[in-house]
């Protein structure tokens, strides 16, 4: 029986990635900063079937024994927000966390290393084609503390993996779909809409994919990936307005009614950053790095890492019906 080790198993992605491995009949072996909060997940763990480790990417020693003895391992732990008070948790969480990661992996022998990095990463300024596995993009482009952050570590993946260490990068656009504990930007927009707080809208593109995709794309990377390629996840592009009108069309609610301006919009993030920063210690809604981000043409595609791989996506509109039934179900429609 294989033993895979997934880093920030508890979150949105890992926590299908974690069941995914369990459902294969595999055993795992999970690394968070928080105890579990699955009860599926939790009597996989009374019955023996996984290991849960509270403990922090950051810290060597947990690492190296965590690492210990797995065929693979699987780096999703991270800072996913676009804001915190403490900007340096970033750089320490993101790129420190994984460069620990990946070196005490490779230290271990682990068969294989897949590192979980961002699409948002992947933007440039100026960009006129879709966005492919192939893109470059200079540091100067990369918004954000966030980004940067994720930049960082995906660069030191790709140049270990190019380095003869056995690390696969995998770039998911933005998931959606059940059991997004965390309410991770994309089920929060979802969310409002469906609570009648959001019929304003900021034009920008996106592109989605079923969180259950993602997972089954992390490990067919782990299985077929070539180290030192990035893999890029993605689904389906569509504009913020799109998206309200699927809502619309899935829950009967009324769609879209205004277009906010780019520089309203990138105000009302200026002074909520501010609040956050100086008041509230709340996440700001909208923030600055979301805001920058919606500028830029974030249109993917990514036809050449899913035919790789071997991964057909599923539809989207069944990742939204899931995720407005996993919302009401657990009381976030309220």
């Amino acid at each position: 029986m294989a033993l895979y080790a997934v880093t920030g198993g508890g979150g949105f992605i890992g926590s299908h990635l974690t069941r995914q491995l369990l459902d294969r009949g595999d055993k795992v072996r999970v690394l968070d900063i928080r105890a579990c909060a699955d009860p599926d997940i939790f009597v996989c763990i009374q019955k023996g079937q996984l290991d849960w480790v509270l403990g922090d990417i950051r810290d060597i020693s947990t690492v190296r024994e965590f690492v210990q003895g797995a065929d693979a391992v699987f780096h999703l732990a991270a800072n996913p927000r676009l804001w915190t008070r403490r900007r340096g948790d970033f750089h320490s969480v993101n790129m420190v966390g994984s460069r620990v990661v990946l070196e005490e992996a490779c230290l271990a022998g682990c068969r294989r290393v897949v590192h979980c990095s961002t699409e948002s990463i992947l933007t440039r300024q100026v960009q006129d084609d879709p966005i492919r596995p192939d893109q470059v993009v200079p540091k100067r482009d990369v918004v954000g503390p966030y980004c940067r952050s994720k930049y960082q570590a995906e660069v030191l993946a790709l140049s270990m993996g190019r380095s003869g260490h056995p690390v696969i990068v995998v770039n998911p656009t933005l998931p959606i779909g059940p059991g997004d504990s965390s309410l991770t930007p994309p089920t929060r927009l979802i969310r409002d809409f469906c609570l009648g707080k959001r019929r304003e809208y900021i034009h920008a593109e996106l592109n989605l994919i079923d969180v259950r995709d993602v997972a089954r794309g992390l490990v067919l990377a782990m299985e077929r990936g070539v180290p030192g390629r990035r893999y890029l996840l993605g689904s389906e592009n569509m504009t913020v307005y799109d998206l309200f009108k699927r809502l619309s069309d899935i829950t009967k609610l009324p769609g879209p009614r205004y277009r906010i301006p780019y520089h309203i919009a990138l105000l009302a993030a200026l002074c909520s950053e501010l609040a956050a920063d100086l008041v509230t210690g709340t996440e700001p809604e909208p923030s600055i790095t979301g805001v920058l981000l919606a500028r830029r043409r974030m249109v993917f595609d990514a036809r050449e890492s899913l035919a790789e791989l071997g991964l057909i996506p599923e539809s989207v509109d069944t990742a939204l019906i899931n995720s407005i039934d996993w919302l009401r179900s657990n009381g976030h429609l309220r």
